[in-house]
């Protein structure tokens, strides 16, 4: 008989070690997944992929230095600024070419007259998007992230970036959301003329 019980007991304790995980077990993989996900996504991430890709090369106006034109800081990210005119410019004398104004910051080319977009947190730059709108403004090449807007224009390398992760993607969007915001309406693109 105590053979009996103490076989139960051992038998019991050996059940008890491999009973099946708790439900809290999962709960805690999805957590550590959704955890290594948010280390994955982080502004500092976002600002190396914004530097690297050289955004400021387009999207920040320029000041002439004696180095040439560089970009303005006090202006970062701010797009095509509002204000500046365009030299009047005959397209027909550029036939084949790809011109760009002083400030890079505007592209005449056989779409038009393009010009680079405010990435700034400001209302007139992405202040209102999600992060969803971003993903597909770059992963669809979509104005302002409209699934039925106009196609972004060049020469946004929007399909390069496409290419990105989604992590990557939503890192240069949180990173963009920490910089200055700055009042800047970008003019509408200009179609080519005779269209």
């Amino acid at each position: 008989m105590k053979k009996a019980i103490l076989t139960l007991g051992i038998l019991s304790l050996m059940g008890a070690c491999n009973e099946p995980k708790s439900k809290e077990e999962p709960l805690n993989e999805k957590k550590e997944i959704a955890m290594a996900t948010e280390a994955a996504v982080s502004a500092e991430r976002g600002k190396y992929l914004v530097n690297a890709m050289g955004c400021t090369d387009c999207h920040t106006p320029k000041k002439m230095t004696d180095h040439g034109p560089e970009p303005d800081p006090d202006l970062f990210l701010s797009g095509h600024p509002s204000g500046e005119q365009l030299p009047p410019l005959d397209p027909s004398q550029v036939q084949g070419y790809l011109v760009f104004n002083m400030g890079l910051t505007a592209a005449i080319g056989p779409w038009g007259t393009s010009f680079a977009a405010n990435l700034t947190p400001d209302e007139t730059g992405i202040g209102s998007w999600t992060e969803e709108q971003f993903l597909v403004a770059i992963k669809e090449g979509k104005y302002k992230g409209m699934v039925n807007g106009r196609p972004l224009l060049p020469p946004m390398p929007w399909q390069q970036y496409r290419m990105l992760t989604d992590d990557d993607l939503k890192s240069i969007f949180k990173y963009l959301k920490t910089i200055k915001p700055i009042d800047n309406v970008v003019p509408s693109p200009i179609p080519p003329k005779g269209s």
